[in-house]
């Protein structure tokens, strides 16, 4: 298996002056992924977790339901390739989409709503503090983005704790982790939200609607379309989530106090030519 990140040296400049140093890099690896013994797709990722990213991936484009579905899964000695037998026969898709995402990412969905979720899923509201502290601990687990930077983390929490957390080069190769997890595992909270360092695009809309999140939050922001997806799936919405602040652009009646007796409107700004 090859390593998550290397060693190289190379040259700082800082307050006009050189140093050669030696750091951490993180690895880029090509994994191709074999279903029922055809050669599907290349994902570009770093080399954690491939057998939930195989298995997530999967998931995520709407291949599988289960764990229950896969015979077998099998990551090669040298990390190159996941094999995955399946209990069932399944189809090629007939073409890949590039995604928005770092490294080249690839669906065969279209932005249709895999599922919504429905009012009675949401027993209990949102309170800030548990956007502001799940957000936190997912920092405080960037083991990879502390040795090496240049990755994203992702993590599923339940509201109080992260159940599941995920590093990986590629925003979307996160989530297709996080769901590859649950099904390995057996992670199933009742009540699921998703923190994510990584830009909320279509696609990252559609995999966390697919995980069945009632909450979606990204310390950046999100996609004009992912907005109006995240409205349809019935998803909240938060994005550029601080140590203090977040805004909510979806289904902010989930999150407790978010209507106070007196709003504070930012005044309009006009622009004369």
């Amino acid at each position: 298996m090859e390593s998550t990140t290397h060693s190289f040296t190379y040259w700082h400049f800082e307050n006009n002056q050189w140093t050669y140093q030696q750091g951490e890099i993180i690895a880029e690896t090509p994994v191709d992924l074999s279903v029922n013994g055809e050669r599907w797709v290349t994902l570009m990722c770093t080399p954690t977790h491939l057998e939930a990213l195989a298995i997530g991936f999967l998931f995520n484009e709407g291949i599988v339901e289960s764990a229950d579905e896969v015979a077998i899964v099998r990551v090669c000695e040298n990390g190159c390739n996941i094999d995955i037998w399946l209990n069932k026969s399944v189809q090629k898709p007939s073409h890949w989409r590039k995604t928005s995402g770092c490294t080249g990412g690839v669906t065969s969905q279209e932005t249709n709503p895999p599922k919504t979720i429905q009012e009675d899923a949401f027993p209990i509201a949102i309170e800030a503090r548990q956007i502001l502290q799940g957000l936190s601990l997912l920092y405080q687990a960037q083991d990879l983005y502390q040795a090496a930077r240049g990755v994203h983390s992702s993590a599923l929490g339940d509201g109080e704790r992260l159940l599941i957390q995920v590093e990986d080069i590629g925003r979307h190769n996160t989530l297709d982790k996080i769901a590859g997890e649950m099904l390995l595992r057996g992670i199933f909270p009742a009540y699921r939200i998703l923190f994510t360092t990584g830009r909320i695009s279509s696609e990252m809309l559609q995999k966390a609607a697919r995980i069945g999140a009632h909450a979606l939050v990204s310390r950046t922001s999100p996609t004009a379309l992912s907005v109006r997806l995240a409205e349809q799936y019935g998803i909240t919405l938060i994005g550029y989530a601080r140590r203090s602040q977040f805004n909510v652009y979806t289904h902010p009646e989930r999150i407790t106090g978010w209507q106070a007796t007196r709003l504070v409107t930012a005044p309009i700004l006009s622009h004369s030519k």
